[in-house]
Order: C-alpha cells, then structure tokens, then sequence
C-alpha cells in the first residue's frame, strides 16, 4: 500500500503525528531487543520523499520529527519539507546494522586470490596485516572503512577487536609502550570521526589452536588468561564511558573461537563475565574447528559453549556455518542470535550456512560484512536469500520485510543498542535508496532489497543529522581517498617491517 497526501487510510491524517503500529518492520519490542526509549520535543526533522514503513507500507512526503537524543518523535505524512530539515530523496528505510566487522581486513581486498588458497592460507595474510598496524595507522584506516560503511547505509558496527598489544605482546601502557588501550581507543576515536555507532567487542584470544601454544603473529592478541583479559575489559570499560557517550561508544565482548580459547578460561569467563555486556563469538566457521573440538572436548563448539554457560540470549554466533541440528536446537532454546556474513563466507569460501533452519528453529539472524570483501548492506540482504535459493533449488525464503529486519533490527539487538525506525522511540537513523538508477528502475519499492547497492544509497541520517549524501561522507568527503591514503601508509609500514626482519 502507497499513502500520498489524503490518502492515509486508517494511518495519520496530514497534520498529525503517528508512529509505527503493528505489522510495521520496526513495530513492537523484539526478543532480545532494547526497548524503545522516552522521548522528548522535536528538535530537527528528516524529511523523506518516501518513507517505508513496513512491506507493502510506503508513505509519501513524510517528515520525521526527532528529539535533541536522536530519537523519532512522530511522522506527519503528506508534508512538505521545511527549512533546515534534512532531505532524503527516495525511498527511506531504516539504516543497517553492521553486526560483525574485522576493520583492518578491509586492507586485504582484491590481494588474496592468486593461487586459490584456503581460509587457512588466507588467515596468513591477515596476520601480516595485523602484524603491521600501529594505533595511528589503524585509527587512520579505520576512520576510512567506518566512513565507507556510512556512505553505504551501516550507522552502527560491532567491531571484533583483537589486534590490542603490541606485536611482541607488550600492552600499550607499559613500560613507555604508548597510551593504555591504545588501540582500541583508536577504533572509538575512528568510529566518532565517520559517525558511526560503535560497539567495541573486546576479544579474548589466548591459544593457537586446541592445546597450542600462541603463533608469533598472535601475541599481539592475547592476556595471557581470561583472568587478565577481564581485568583489562574492565579498566577499558571505565576509559571508554568517561571518554564517549554509549550512543556513540559502548564496549561489549567476544571470545574468538573455541579453539583460541581453552576449555578452563572459557569456564573463568562463563563465572565472571559481567551479565550486561553483549557477547559474540565465531562459531563453527570451519569443518576443521568442528573436528578439533570434537577431539578435544568430545563435544561440538556450541556444546562446548553451552557446558560453560555461555549460550544465552545476549550471545550472538558469527557464521554458524557448520553447526548440527542439536547446535541449532541450543541456539534457538537460549534465544541466541546468529551473524551471518554471506559475501564473507562466500569469499573465504567456508560454504552456505542453514539460515533456513535458522529461521523456522526461532534464532534470530543479523548481518555482518566481517572482512570487507564489500560493504553493503543491499549485497549483504541479497546474499542471505540467494545463499539459500542455491542451497535448496527454491525462491522465496525471505521476504523484504524480513530482510529489512534482519539488517536493521537484529543486528542493534545483537550490539544491544536501540533500534533505528519510524516508530516513536526508535533511534533516527535512516538509509534512502534512489528507485531510478540502472540497477533499481522498474523496481517495486517493496522489493528494492533484491536489487538494489550501496551506489543507490542517496543518503543516509544518523540520529537525525545527514551524516552522507550520494557517495560522500558529510565530513570526511569520499571514503575512496581516504582507504587509498591509509592503505598505502598501512603497505609502506608492512614493507619496512620486512626490511627490518631481513636485515
């Protein structure tokens, strides 16, 4: 259904001010999701050419009246715009959430196809990578790949930080090795420049492999024991809510997998673990984790999980790709949510997960662009659906408003943050899609998630502010200069250090 002005049907009248109702895509409190909040005047307005309210829900000319926190007040549908409102053209949605993001991968795209390979051989690169970054080279790249998210439609990120020493393991901070919690400063400061949202997942990362020791380039991501990687979450916890407010910068948690974790520190994070955090965790990426565990453990990677406490409805499952029908079971029970990372996972080539039993188990599923072979929460939508018409010979597995709710809605849930929508108290975070371009002409406007790209992205609001319109980020211009500058420091810094390590 289309409403142009005076023909709102049992919506609002022209004048007055609605929110979402029932049936909507941002309508109602999911499980697991943050409640909508209070609340207060409208003090700015986006103001929408078209305004998509749920599938088969599109309102025309409709103004977005937002609150000094960033929170929607009301739509007044039928309107014209007004002086000093921020303009979207197009169809409007809510913005994406980006749940699972490994910022310095972005380096890697286009250089890991030569030869083929493997996840293995391709986890050697990414190693050299992280083996390079500094605080300021890192800040540096990730306030480009940040700005590329927004330009895209993502106005919020989970970023998997592991990379939190200095590459012989000595933490920023000590001995006059730089400021504490160097790093993942960088990453707040980067995420505040490209004016994103950020959820800082604090991993812990400890072992090689089951019952090996650490590889040289993996001491820069290990504490040594769970014990002293709580300690230093915490302190990072205090620096972090004193420098940033939590719509900006919050911190959560992560384990990195079973196998960089043994079985007696997940057990101290299972006990200690403070109960408000998020927690993520890759999980069954690959059938070579699945199988050491099972040597290990005698038991499957979430059953491992599960023994320990860490299964729970805060947890959120990156990949999931190789889990047994009991995995799923566990999952959905706890009220899990899984990340998938379909561009990833077909990039890695770790194969299709069963996002389809996924679904009709109850799990809720969000989005991630985890190593960045694209950035783009249209091509990520797409991904999810035609993952599974590959796997089952069948269309028609996710409908659009499914898809606009895995990629707005789930993925805040899963950073445990307030979800962007129209309804009143939802975050004003919005992403608008041009229906006329090459790729999106003829398009319903209901089912632009299966045609639609980032290049189609008009603009994007993040807390009712125009943080990118057509390409270009608000402040920081184009995302494209930006990545060939830090990349190119990131290159020369790698290609020094290889000179230093011949000499």
């Amino acid at each position: 259904m289309t409403r142009g002005p005076g023909e709102h049907g049992a919506g609002p009248t022209a004048g007055s001010t609605a929110s979402a109702t029932t049936g909507r895509a941002d309508a109602g409190p999911l499980p697991g999701d943050v409640p909508a909040q209070q609340t207060g005047p409208a003090v700015r307005a986006v103001w929408c050419e078209s305004a998509w309210l749920g599938a088969g829900d599109v309102v025309e000319a409709a103004r977005v009246e937002v609150d000094a926190g960033g929170l929607v007040v009301g739509v007044l549908p039928g309107v014209p715009a007004r002086e000093g409102d921020a303009v979207l053209r197009g169809v409007v949605f809510p913005a994406a959430a980006n749940a699972h993001s490994h910022a310095f991968h972005r380096a890697l795209r286009g250089r890991t196809h030569g030869g083929g390979g493997t996840f293995w051989t391709w986890r050697k690169a990414m190693y050299r990578a992280a083996d390079a970054l500094t605080p300021e080279l890192y800040e540096e790249l990730a306030t480009a790949v940040y700005a590329e998210m927004v330009v895209a439609g993502w106005t919020s990120v989970a970023e998997f930080h592991y990379v939190h020493h200095r590459p012989d393991g000595t933490p920023y901070g000590q001995d006059d090795a730089g400021e504490p919690h160097a790093m993942e400063l960088a990453l707040a400061r980067a995420a505040v420049r490209a004016g994103i949202r950020l959820t800082l997942l604090d991993t812990c990362y400890l072992a090689g492999g089951f019952g090996a020791p650490l590889q040289e380039g993996q001491r820069r991501f290990s504490d040594g024991t769970a014990g002293r990687w709580l300690e230093r979450l915490a302190r990072l916890r205090e620096v972090v809510s004193s420098d940033h407010p939590a719509h900006h910068v919050t911190v959560g948690a992560a384990i990195h997998s079973v196998r960089a974790v043994p079985e007696e520190d997940l057990a101290v994070i299972g006990r200690l673990l403070p109960p408000d955090l998020p927690l993520h965790v890759h999980l069954s990426e690959q059938p070579a984790e699945n199988e050491d565990c099972l040597r290990a453990t005698g038991c499957t990677p979430t059953a491992l999980l599960h023994r320990h406490g860490l299964v729970c409805d805060r947890l959120s499952a990156v990949h999931a790709t190789h889990v047994t029908a009991g995995d799923i079971a566990v999952l959905a029970d706890a009220g899990a949510t899984v990340v998938l990372c379909p561009t990833t996972e077909a990039d890695l080539a770790d194969g299709l997960g069963p996002a389809g039993e996924f679904r009709d188990a109850g799990v809720r599923l969000a989005l991630g662009t985890d190593q960045h072979v694209v950035v783009d929460p249209w091509r990520e939508m797409r991904a999810l659906e035609d993952g599974e018409r590959l796997r089952t010979g069948r269309r028609g597995h996710f409908d659009s408003g499914t898809l606009h709710r895995i990629a707005a809605l789930h993925g805040t849930a899963s950073q445990g943050r307030h979800a962007a929508g129209f309804g009143r108290g939802r975050v004003a975070d919005f992403m608008a899609v041009d229906p006329r371009t090459t790729r999106t002409a003829g398009s319903s406007r209901d089912q632009l998630a299966y045609t639609a790209t980032a290049q189609d992205v008009t603009g994007v609001v993040v807390g009712g502010i125009l943080t990118a319109q057509d390409g270009l980020h608000a402040t920081l211009g184009d995302p494209a200069a930006l990545l060939v500058a830090a990349i190119a420091r990131l290159d020369a810094a790698a290609a020094a250090a290889q000179v230093r390590e011949q000499r």
